[in-house]
Parts: C-alpha cells; structure tokens; sequence
C-alpha cells in the first residue's frame, strides 16, 4: 500500500526555495570573512561598529548599542576590546556628563578601510560566478527584501 504525498491545496509553493541558497551562501561569505577580519584583530561585530562610527562620524554609546540591537553590557565589552586596540575613542559628551561619545580614530578608519578591502576580496571570490550586472541585481534584490514587508504564500500566489 502506497502512501500518497500530503498536499496543501492552499499553498502552491514556488519552483525554487531560496532560503537554502541564501544560507549556504550567507555561511560561506561568514567563514570567509572571518579568517581575513581575523588577522586584523577584527571580529564581525567589531567591523559592524566601526562602520556605524565611521557613517555617523560618531554616536553616543547609548545609540550605538540601539543601532547595533546590544545591551549595555554588551556593548562595553565591544567598545572596550575597539578601545584596547586604539580604533576608537570613547569620551564624556559636554553637554551630559553622564553620556559617553564614541568616535573612530585615525587608525581605527584605517583598519576600517584594510577590512573593507579584504572583504571586497571575499565577495569577489564568493560571487565570482557572477558579472558585475548580476551583483549590482542580487545587492538591489537583497536591499529590497530586507526593507520589504511579509507576504504569504496563499496570498503571493492567489490569482483572483
């Protein structure tokens, strides 16, 4: 006796899953860029943080650790490891003393920019089965299916 396979009349799932890809390719860029950030003293998260620093020209620890979705207790021990290493600078702010500024220094946007390069490196070898027409497409795809909203499979593919 043969068991027939459970079908769902109400969801007609697309050809094609991408979820697996994004993943697999998600996994590799991340191992990849950790072992060229690794040699740098850098860590994902540090490289977030500076990037953060460096596109605001500096934040206040309190919106840093909001942008970057970190307790307090947490963010201290990023910036202290940032601090350590001379990448950034972390000040009272003159106008609340209780209020600590954050700013990149010098050599902190120069490993900034080292990390950058040694990630475009990993891009190049990851998505180098694609031309730079198909990058800028999947970097446009990507942007809008981060910002876009949630639709369900009955509602995506209902046709009346």
């Amino acid at each position: 006796m043969a068991l027939s396979p459970v079908v769902n009349p109400l969801v007609n799932p697309p050809a094609h899953r991408s979820g697996a890809l994004l993943d697999h390719l998600a996994r590799r860029v991340r191992l990849r860029a950790e072992a060229v950030l690794a040699p740098l003293g850098l860590r994902p998260r540090h490289l977030v943080a500076l990037t953060v620093l460096r596109d605001r020209g500096g934040s206040t620890q309190q919106a840093l650790a909001a942008t970057l979705d970190m307790d307090a207790t947490n963010i201290v021990g990023l910036l202290n490891d940032l601090e350590a290493d001379n990448l950034i600078e972390r000040r009272r702010s003159p106008e609340d003393r209780r209020r600590h500024l954050v700013e990149l220094t010098a050599a902190g946007a120069e490993q900034l920019a080292q990390a950058e390069c040694a990630l475009a490196q990993v891009e190049e070898e990851v998505l180098g089965a694609l031309d730079e027409t198909q990058r800028e497409t999947l970097y446009g795809l990507l942007q809008q299916a981060t910002a876009g909203a949630t639709v369900s499979c009955t509602r995506a593919n209902d046709d009346s």
